[in-house]
């Protein structure tokens, strides 16, 4: 059963951040090494070792993208359809944030114009797993924005799975499976990541996974193009990797255990915040989802609900282990004391199950640290997940106390222009004060370099 505790006896270490990803560094390293010294060599010989197929070639052929969104379309319309509307309200949302950041120049003083321009990265890389649980869904939030930012070359990893061309010849060689990888098949991915790969504009998708796809993506290989950019979520070797390439390439973030807090009144449900807590439960035996609430009432039925709800799930052996390690109920003597306790977690999603008004509008106010806010009671966290445009790549660990999520942003670069003309009377303050500070910091060609440009 889920923790209750009142917000008095919390540990520190409650609001700690909590990162499990260190244990990977050496293998990465390793890793890391070859990718950059051998190349689509050693992506081979990782292939063989991690995935259960190896392919002869790794990039898959956009005929083979479409195909899969047509059978997708075809054989599951509904998903189709879902991965449609989610791709165009991400597209949207992301479109809108790039209308936000505008160019100018600007005359800041008399002939000196100092100007702002925002500019697209040339390649961007997308990391996708293909695990337990292929994840559609962040094709969409990874590739989305970069292709609303305007970049022109998105590509896209995924780990490789066996063509169905080569299923009957990789079956009889006990082939294809784990440990036991198929070697020179045609290059193919998981179906619903290259039907959603289709859908959402990538222009090149490579069959390659793990640590050594970060690598060949920060660094270029025969096969695969150096990037700019790495972005998109992974197991403990694709983010230690991202983090050891971080200078190389750009990359999003490095993501920890995926958690939620809800902050809740005396009126919410109890059914719809135990279902909320359970949706991030079933993430990861790592996750953590948190209730905080002034209501002892809702604090126990919410505790009932989660043990109700949790044997009917599918996924429950691994949320029921989050649920009872890492979950929490904290019992505050009000709401505002429920904001403290949000701004002191950084919590990655933060859902104000609250009714409309006052007391609402004053803790939206109250909260600053999180990755997205989730308002009212219907704003379901799953909603950012899938289906409202957000996008759910969000900082963790407290990370969202000086960063916040994956937007259009991380594929553009805001650089700056000056523009003088000599003979305006703000140029000629800038040369001379230019002169002055450079003869203070001892770099006398600094100094000439500003008076030149004012000398009879």
């Amino acid at each position: 059963m889920i923790q209750t505790i009142k917000y008095t006896d919390l540990d520190e270490n409650f609001f700690k951040g909590r990162d499990f990803e260190n244990t990977a560094e050496e293998t990465v390293k390793s890793v890391l090494e070859e990718v950059q010294k051998k190349g689509d060599a050693a992506l081979r010989i990782y292939g063989n070792k991690f995935d259960v197929s190896v392919p002869a070639s790794f990039e898959v052929p956009q005929e083979e993208l479409k195909a899969a969104a047509e059978k997708l379309m075809t054989q599951n319309r509904d998903l189709y359809d879902a991965i449609v509307y989610s791709h165009q309200l991400a597209l949207d949302f992301a479109k809108k944030q790039r209308e936000s950041f505008t160019d100018f120049e600007s005359e800041i003083t008399p002939g000196v114009f100092t100007g702002q321009k925002t500019i697209p990265v040339e390649r961007a890389g997308c990391y996708v797993p293909a695990g337990r649980f292929p994840l559609v869904s962040s094709v969409i939030m990874t590739v989305t924005p970069a292709v609303a930012a305007g970049v022109k070359d998105v590509i896209l990893c995924t780990p490789p799975r066996v063509h169905p061309e080569d299923k009957d010849t990789a079956g009889k060689k006990g082939e294809g499976v784990p440990g036991h990888a198929f070697a020179g098949g045609k290059p193919y991915a998981d179906e619903g990541i290259m039907a959603a790969a289709y859908i959402c504009g990538v222009n090149h998708l490579y069959a390659v996974g793990g640590s050594q796809a970060i690598g060949a993506m920060a660094f270029g290989t025969e096969s695969i193009p150096k990037v700019d950019v790495i972005v998109g979520p992974g197991n403990k070797f694709v983010a230690g990797a991202k983090r050891a390439v971080y200078g190389t390439v750009g990359i999003d973030m490095i993501a920890g255990p995926t958690e939620v807090m809800v902050i809740a009144d005396k009126n919410a449900k109890a059914d719809w915040i135990a279902a909320d807590m359970l949706a991030q439960a079933e993430h990861d035996v790592v996750a953590q989802a948190v209730l905080v609430t002034d209501s002892e009432e809702l604090a126990k039925s919410v505790s009932e609900e989660i043990e109700r709800q949790l044997e009917t799930l599918t996924t429950k052996e691994i949320a029921r282990k989050s649920i009872e390690t890492y979950g929490k109920i904290i019992i505050t003597k009000d709401l505002e004391q429920a904001a403290e306790v949000a701004n002191r977690k950084a919590p990655e999603h933060l859902e104000l199950a609250m009714d409309e008004g006052k007391e609402r509008d004053k803790l939206e106010k109250m909260v600053h640290n999180y990755g997205s806010l989730f308002i009212g009671h219907a704003a379901a966290e799953v909603f950012g997940d899938y289906a409202a445009g957000l996008n759910h790549t969000l900082p963790t660990s407290g990370s969202a106390r000086f960063t916040g999520g994956l937007s259009v942003r991380m594929f553009l670069k805001t650089v700056t222009t000056l523009r003088v003309q000599p003979e305006k009377s703000g140029a000629h303050r800038s040369a001379v004060a230019a002169g002055f500070l450079g003869d203070a910091e001892g770099l006398a060609g600094h100094a000439r370099a500003a008076r030149i440009r004012i000398e009879k």
